[in-house]
């Protein structure tokens, strides 16, 4: 019975690894006319999928282990547990409509990208209301006995996770924040501070250096590879398909370099997931909240740490020329410059989470039905204004910035603002365990990568993240540690 439950695996597997393969060429390569049949082929699959899991085949194979999963090893018992959940939450959703769901994101992501490069919202708005339509009815659906439908979403990303704990946790994090980042905008008034990174560099340069970046930080080319997209993703086959990338913008280059190191992050990730989990179901990085956690630490603890350019900033001159005429001290800070920016991944380590809150509570008018798709341009420049005092200029640098809602990731966004919570939290404990600084002054970032193989990336799926945060620092997720490494990092460089 186990046997054909493996086999049965492989084959879903075997369906993923082709829907992922299809949307890595729809994000990267494919010419505009043929995105239609891709994302044909994109519904096809997702129906194979669909079938395999809710068919009376897997779901009795599945019940009848649940049943004897005493005689399972770890690794069974868990992917028992987890399809138990992947069964329910598909069967419960009309297969034509799931048929139409996936076609609608994944054709989506290309209208996306027309409306942004146009700033005309009117192009992809009407798929935009029906995606959020789809994803409310597919909740409701699901619902249980959870308080809020929005709430069913956000278990899908955070196990767990609910408006309840998320509104505790963002209004924490919005006490400590927007007074502190009130006190360094003050302090910045007396300042002369310019921006000498924004200089133009040629796309390819950007891209030879993202790629030694990523190597750099970890990321095993024999096993990767680095492309360009419109918005930067990290995708999957198997630990050995890791597949990342990036959008060089020619006149922001540190852009590329930020991106790589983030997107590095989830890949080390997924490339560090232990050999025995391959062809099973949990061979891959856990929540997105986890996984959010291991890029922003690559990103911000590690990238934007003076210790990890002190042996790499002349390595760095060679690719970005316009460095030599920037001292290395002044570089520390503007690559830690606190600015309010409008594009969320261009936005610095305190400001970051203000954008999350936007679009939190802009999820949640939806789910709560007090802002229509219509409402959305005038809400989402009224909350940049009021949480971060800028407005967009346009819909393309405002609700069109993300690739998120367009194809169908609801839910999401919060992952960014727990993982940076993670992330810091799970630096507190690496700190006790060796010397980071010191680590990334000899180029030893091996002791950091192995440190997080060990303790997080070796699991997968194999253990839900509240246990793995847990068990590797001693507590549940606190945002104490965030706002604490946020507070002692930005006063020390502006002397609050």
């Amino acid at each position: 019975m186990i046997e054909k439950f493996r086999e049965l695996v492989k084959k879903k597997n075997r369906i993923f690894a082709n829907l992922e393969l299809i949307q890595w060429d729809l994000e990267t390569k494919t010419p505009i006319k043929s995105k239609p049949y891709l994302a044909e082929l994109v519904g096809e699959l997702s129906m194979q999928e669909y079938d395999l899991f809710t068919s009376d085949e897997f779901v009795n194979l599945v019940e009848t282990l649940n049943k004897e999963k005493n005689n399972l090893s770890e690794i069974e018992k868990k992917e028992i547990e987890l399809s138990m959940e992947e069964i329910e939450k598909k069967k419960k959703i009309p297969a034509d409509e799931y048929e139409a769901y996936a076609k609608l994101t994944s054709i989506n992501q290309g209208i996306w990208e027309e409306a942004r490069a146009k700033n005309d919202f009117s192009i992809v708005k009407d798929n935009l209301e029906k995606i959020f339509n789809y994803n409310k009815k597919f909740a409701e659906y699901r619902r249980k006995d959870e308080k809020n439908l929005y709430d069913v979403l956000l278990n899908d990303y955070e196990k767990g996770m609910d408006i309840e704990k998320l509104d505790i946790f963002f209004n924490e994090l919005k006490k400590e924040i927007v007074p502190f980042l009130k006190k360094i905008q003050e302090k910045k008034k007396s300042l002369k501070e310019e921006n000498k990174l924004n200089v133009p560099v040629d796309e390819d340069i950007q891209m030879k250096f993202a790629k030694y970046l990523a190597a750099y930080v970890g990321f095993d080319f024999e096993k990767g590879l680095v492309e360009t997209s419109e918005h930067p993703f990290t995708l999957n086959l198997n630990k050995n398909d890791v597949r990342l990338t990036t959008n060089n913008k020619r006149n922001i280059p540190f852009s590329t370099v930020f991106s790589i190191i983030h997107e590095a992050g989830h890949g080390i990730y997924e490339q560090q997931t232990a050999d025995n989990l391959i062809d099973t179901l949990l061979g891959a990085g856990g929540s997105m909240g986890l996984h959010e956690s291991q890029s922003r630490f690559m990103e911000n603890i590690v990238g934007r740490n003076r210790a990890f350019w002190k042996p790499l900033y002349k390595k760095a001159m060679g690719f970005y020329p316009f460095l030599k005429d920037i001292d290395f001290e002044e570089f520390i800070k503007q690559i830690n410059k606190i600015e309010p920016e409008l594009i969320r991944t261009e936005a610095d380590e305190l400001t970051y989470s203000l954008h999350i809150m936007i679009r939190y509570e802009i999820e949640k008018m939806i789910f709560a039905g007090k802002v229509s798709i219509d409402d959305l341009p005038k809400i989402w420049n009224q909350k940049m204004i009021e949480y971060l005092g800028i407005e967009p200029k346009n819909n393309s640098e405002g609700l069109m910035q993300d690739v998120h809602w367009y194809c169908g990731l609801i839910g999401y966004f919060p992952s960014y603002a727990i993982g940076n919570a993670y992330a810091s939290q799970i630096y507190n404990t690496m700190k006790k365990d060796f010397d980071i600084e010191k680590a990334l002054e000899n180029q030893e970032l091996n002791k950091i990568t192995d440190w997080l193989g060990e303790k997080i990336h070796k699991y997968g799926k194999l253990k839900d993240t509240p246990e793995i945060i847990k068990e590797v620092t001693g507590e549940e997720l606190n945002p104490k540690y965030y706002i604490d490494y946020l507070k002692e990092k930005y006063s020390k460089i502006y002397e609050i």
